[in-house]
């Protein structure tokens, strides 16, 4: 009784259509009464009552057809939790019978590592079950060992329904005595290769065992060493130096590589994508965090192959050490010149309004605003959508998971009704989580403004002429700071010369005076 009771609460929005069922059922039934009773019925008359009963079957057909459109609706709202684990809407109790409602939604392979794929797997998990992301290892040697094991903690920390809860544990660092040093995410996932025997399968079984929204698989299980060609001929054979290297020697890369060439995708890799519907590359480190996905033996051909849409998400930021200046043309040239071939239909870009203040510590990196360079990128056959896509998070400026996700699931809806599929499951379920989310974005924004930079010495700004009389006026600002410091030290400075002087005049000049004013006495 409580269960059909909830049906007539204001937040189901089913009222409307039962009333107007209602109407139509009376309107219906006035029709078919009045031909029924009629002995005699004019030519007016009969027309006037086949309206009124057309009205009220249309309305009955109506009222049906939105009654079940809002009935899926509320099953999505009812298991769509948040990351409390609260339900995000009223809970229909009679209309929840678990989470595979999820599973009608599209197949999504993230590929890419560090925080910028972290932050893609939130913002996805809010529509669809089917994301698989594929990681590399942290070192990309010594597979089995814990040190290779962050990515992959870090993406089941995305994709879990308690982020923060998941965060606490994966990254747990003991402080028994007798377990001191060691960390409870390296201990499970070391205890589940144990298990099964084989990395892979471990990392797909914590699914289940950990409950997240989605698959993890490393892009190999086999040792292999991430290598950097210089633009000097210099040769560097580790992920990590490369970055210091090339800062170091103010050296570009050339191209990178992994020996041996011939390593192995993981158990899972290569159907995930050819089975996917969407492949998302980047955003991320492009030569040390998306790049070596593509180049283990393989995977760059699955994802040409694949009928999936695939998207690349451009960096906001440029990269010191790795894509210092480079502009957006530039990042698919070298994603182009690795893989010997086209592989990107949409590129997603950042056009976001971020105050100059925010970046300030990024140009003060070598860091700038990725530029998007349209002509150039037309070459590699790739259409950008540009759309507001920055936020702020812990002051560094990111990628808005949410309005990443919801950018690309909108055009796979637009997709979808252009193919005239507006009742297919997919596009109803997609739909309804995208309107919701949209309400929730809007109820939260903040408007952020943008981002240039404050020293244009080194290479023209794209928004330099927006923000040039805002980032003089900085400029200036501190300029005045810094002389007026200056001054204020000098005077502090010319005041304790002062003062030791007169210290040692009372000292050594004015004594002796007074005793030769004595004598002369």
């Amino acid at each position: 009784m409580k269960s059909f009771i909830e049906w007539f609460k204001a937040s189901t929005k089913v009222k409307r259509w039962i009333l107007l069922i209602v109407f139509g059922v009376i309107l219906t039934c006035y029709g078919i009464a009045k031909i029924l009773v009629s002995e005699e019925i004019s030519f007016f008359e009969l027309g006037k009552t086949i309206t009124i009963f057309v009205i009220g079957f249309i309305s009955i057909v109506i009222s049906v057809v939105f009654i079940q459109k809002r009935s899926l609706e509320i099953i999505i709202e009812a298991n769509n939790t948040t990351e409390s684990g609260k339900k995000a809407k009223s809970n229909m109790k009679s209309l929840i019978f678990n989470r595979k409602v999820y599973e009608e939604g599209p197949k999504v392979v993230v590929i890419g590592g560090g925080p910028g794929l972290n932050n893609i797997l939130e913002g996805f998990k809010k529509y669809t079950s089917n994301i698989t992301a594929i990681v590399n290892m942290a070192d990309y040697t010594n597979v089995s060992g814990a040190d290779s094991f962050k990515d992959i903690k870090d993406a089941i920390i995305s994709m879990s329904n308690s982020e923060t809860e998941m965060s606490s544990l994966m990254n747990l660092n003991f402080r028994n005595e007798k377990l001191k040093g060691l960390n409870f995410g390296d201990l499970y996932l070391v205890a589940m290769n144990e298990i099964y025997n084989n990395m892979s399968e471990a990392i797909l079984r914590s699914r289940e065992v950990l409950n997240i929204s989605g698959k993890v698989i490393p892009v190999t299980l086999d040792e292999i060493t991430l290598c950097a060609d210089l633009s000097d001929g210099t040769t560097i054979k580790q992920k990590d130096k490369i970055p210091e290297v090339i800062a170091a020697q103010k050296q570009k890369i050339n191209r990178i590589y992994v020996t041996p060439s011939n390593a192995k995708p993981a158990p899972g890799v290569i159907e995930a994508i050819e089975d996917a519907e969407i492949i998302i590359i980047g955003p991320g480190s492009l030569y040390t965090n998306v790049l070596p996905n593509l180049l283990v033996k393989n995977i760059a051909k699955a994802v040409k192959d694949s009928k999936a849409t695939k998207y690349y998400i451009s960096n906001i930021m440029t990269e010191p050490g790795q894509t210092g200046n480079y502009t957006l043309s530039e990042h698919l040239k070298a994603i182009k010149e690795h893989i010997g071939t086209e592989i990107i239909d949409y590129c997603l870009a950042d056009t976001g309004e971020v105050v100059p203040e925010y970046i300030r510590k990024y140009n003060k990196e070598g860091q700038d605003v990725v530029e998007i360079d349209s002509k150039k990128i037309n070459e590699y056959n790739v259409k950008v959508i540009q759309r507001n896509l920055s936020c702020i998070k812990d002051g560094k400026i990111m990628h808005n998971s949410e309005a990443v996700a919801s950018t690309i699931i909108e055009m796979i809806c637009n997709d979808l009704k252009f193919h005239d599929m507006q009742n297919d499951t997919q596009y109803l379920l997609l739909k309804s989580v995208l309107k919701e989310q949209k309400r929730m974005q809007q109820k939260s924004l903040v408007k952020i403004p943008y981002k240039s930079k404050l020293d244009f010495s080194n290479h023209k700004s794209k928004f330099k002429e927006k923000y040039k009389n805002r980032v003089e006026s900085i400029q200036n600002t501190e300029k005045k700071m810094e002389e007026n410091q200056k001054i204020a030290e000098q005077i502090e400075r010319i005041e304790k010369e002062k003062k030791n002087r007169a210290d040692e005049m009372n000292k050594f000049g004015r004594e002796p005076l007074r005793r030769n004013n004595k004598k002369k006495k």
